[in-house]
């Protein structure tokens, strides 16, 4: 992601010796994101991905790197973490917490069909299932509580069209989080940001999910909402596609039926993950930090998404 702390091939060369390892060969900043500070490294015993975390503590990261351990060890493809010689997966680096996980073999499906979007479906219920007996709780950061927090500190930017939009779905999305229907529909660990560049694929074989940094305990059909509003859109538009919608839903349905709760929660909660992400976009784009390599994303993306998702009806879940 982007790279806030920069390090050198000197600096990370002394600091990895402490892992099983071998000798750093080559380090290459990653330049997409705006959370941490990625890398990729190469070793004398593979290729690995260093984060350093900008904003995540040594006391929240236990979360998201056992979540990841567990996962593995329920057959989810996810990244591996690399404990060090005394067990531990974080390490200082800089000063800030810093990790070692595995590189997924593959690439990023940047224009995907129903296969992909159905071997994603499928994967996001075994991992949703998988981490039902994870011991360790942490809300979703970037939840209902973010949003309220941010909404204030974005308004002053916006247009009056906009920021009507804004006011009228967090009012919205307050109502409905305070709802019976919305306390019914299942709960557990969420990736909350599977998007299209956190997914590697070998052809058509999916090889694994990655960046857990935004995960949290959350609705399961939140993170159904999140990956749908990017995996199965016409980009331009915001237009649901309905070949991949069907795909990517019915393969999570064959391995996690949806209940009759979270049928009509679907059309909110699809606006709700459109809403989170604009709002980070837009706090990103307006009240952005210094980076050495940053690319903050366009709000209107997930403007045009929101606005739509409230126009038309998506399809039915089953």
């Amino acid at each position: 992601m982007a790279v806030f702390t920069p390090v050198s091939l000197d600096d990370v060369s002394q600091w990895i010796k402490q892992f099983p390892l071998g000798k750093l060969l080559a380090l290459k900043g990653i330049a997409s994101g705006i959370e941490n500070s990625n890398f990729f490294i190469t070793t004398e015993s593979g290729e690995y991905v260093l984060t350093i975390f900008e904003k995540l503590t040594f006391e929240q990261l236990p979360f998201y790197l056992t979540l990841m351990r567990h996962l593995a060890g329920h057959g989810v493809l996810v990244p591996a973490p690399i404990a060090n010689a005394d067990g531990a997966l974080i390490v200082a680096l800089q000063g800030k917490p810093a990790a070692i996980v595995s590189k997924l073999e593959g690439e990023s499906q940047m224009a995907p069909r129903p296969a992909h979007c159905g071997a994603v479906g499928a994967m996001l219920a075994k991992m949703h299932l998988a981490a039902r007996d994870f011991p360790l709780q942490q809300p979703n950061l970037r939840g209902l509580d973010w949003w309220n927090a941010t909404t204030p500190e974005v308004l002053p930017f916006l247009s009056d069209s906009n920021a009507h939009l804004l006011r009228a779905e967090m009012h919205f999305q307050d109502a409905f989080a305070s709802c019976d229907t919305y306390k019914a529909i299942p709960r557990g660990p969420v990736h909350a940001d599977l998007f299209r560049n956190n997914v590697m694929f070998v052809g058509e074989r999916l090889s694994g999910f990655f960046d857990f940094y935004f995960a949290g305990c959350d609705s399961w059909l939140f993170d159904v909402a999140v990956t749908v509003n990017d995996w199965c859109i016409d980009l331009a538009s915001g237009v649901l596609d309905i070949a991949r919608v069907r795909a990517l839903l019915d393969a999570y349905h064959a391995v996690r039926p949806f209940g009759a709760a979270e049928q009509t929660a679907w059309q909110p909660m699809l606006r709700a993950a459109a809403l989170r992400f604009w709002l980070s976009r837009l706090y990103d784009f307006h009240l952005p930090r210094e980076a050495e390599v940053l690319t903050p994303h366009d709000p209107t993306h997930f403007e045009r998404i929101l606005r739509e998702r409230i126009a038309h009806t998506a399809p039915a879940l089953f």
